[in-house]
């Protein structure tokens, strides 16, 4: 069996993506791997990562620790005959609140509760934004056009103003708060992931898997997207923070259910008593939100220091 010289350049053709997608695929891991060791190296980023594995064992321990055995254990226990208690009194390690809610009860699960508002949250406007900014940096034109001036208008608005505005229209929730924030952060995405595939999309191995014919399917799928997501983790990962700051707000001006373990309504709980020397309760409850949002704020600036090509190697 003879081969043409036209058969050796189509074959020589069709092998050249593939070893552009090969190389670029062996460089983005090993970028990864040296990404992953230069954040380890920043004491600050460890002191995150420390602080958000303590977070995670606490809410994935918190029936084990409280002996939680109520029907819904996210509405604080209440001990009637020991309101206001200070810290240490009838087996009150942190205090009680001023309806007898245990205030180390409250820290425990609202952990659950960040974790779970934070990941909700996270992850479907990471999902959404994803999403809208890939359909328009890939589309361009009309569409691109139109899904931008959706996003400008969004992103004119203040995300606490905004998420404030939802969530006083849909009424005092915890799974309404969730939805309100939903709803503001997903633009962000939209931006970041749309500049980021407008830069991928003139690469040479992008335009290579092009003149051979592979889909846009393909090239989105296997060139365009993997290449575009670092940024996207940088601001997931500050955002895990950022999501709880405006909960708490939210929560603490009285949109969550009255009772719940969440951190932001037991700061709001407690400040009625901080001028009666009861500071316990909003001080704990500040104190937790405030090494939630401190963690993954060291650690999203660990890996944007890392991913940075300004910063490497400082």
């Amino acid at each position: 069996m003879t081969m043409t010289s036209e058969n050796v350049t189509i074959s020589s053709e069709s092998q050249h993506p593939r070893k552009l997608r090969s190389r670029a695929s062996s460089v983005r891991w090993a970028r990864r791997r040296e990404v992953m060791r230069e954040v380890l190296r920043n004491p600050l980023t460890v002191i995150g990562v420390v602080i958000i594995t303590l977070f995670l064992l606490m809410a994935a321990m918190a029936p084990l620790l409280t002996e939680a055995n109520q029907p819904d254990p996210y509405q604080s226990p209440r001990d009637w005959a020991n309101i206001d208690a200070a810290p240490g009194v009838e087996g009150h390690v942190l205090g009680t609140d001023s309806t007898g809610g245990d205030v180390l009860y409250g820290i425990i699960w609202g952990s659950r509760l960040s974790l779970q508002l934070s990941l909700t949250v996270v992850i479907s406007t990471l999902i959404i934004g994803t999403f809208v900014g890939s359909v328009a940096a890939m589309r361009g034109g009309r569409i691109d056009n139109f899904l931008m001036r959706v996003v400008d208008v969004f992103l004119a608005i203040p995300e606490l103003i905004f998420a404030l505005a939802i969530a006083a229209i849909l009424g005092p929730s915890f799974r309404n708060i969730i939805l309100a924030l939903a709803v503001v952060f997903w633009v962000k995405y939209a931006r970041i992931i749309r500049g980021e595939i407008i830069r991928v999309k003139q690469t040479d191995y992008v335009a290579a898997a092009r003149v051979v014919g592979d889909s846009t399917w393909n090239v989105y799928r296997k060139d365009v997207l993997p290449n575009a997501v670092t940024p996207l983790v940088v601001q997931a990962t500050l955002d895990m923070g950022n999501v709880v700051l405006i909960g708490a707000a939210l929560s603490y001006i009285g949109l969550a259910q009255a009772g719940l373990t969440e951190w932001g309504a037991m700061v709001s709980a407690g400040q009625s008593g901080i001028l009666a020397g009861q500071w316990w309760v909003s001080t704990f409850a500040g104190v937790a939100i405030l090494l939630w949002a401190l963690a993954f704020n060291l650690v999203g600036d660990g890996l944007r220091d890392a991913l940075d090509p300004k910063t490497e190697g400082r």
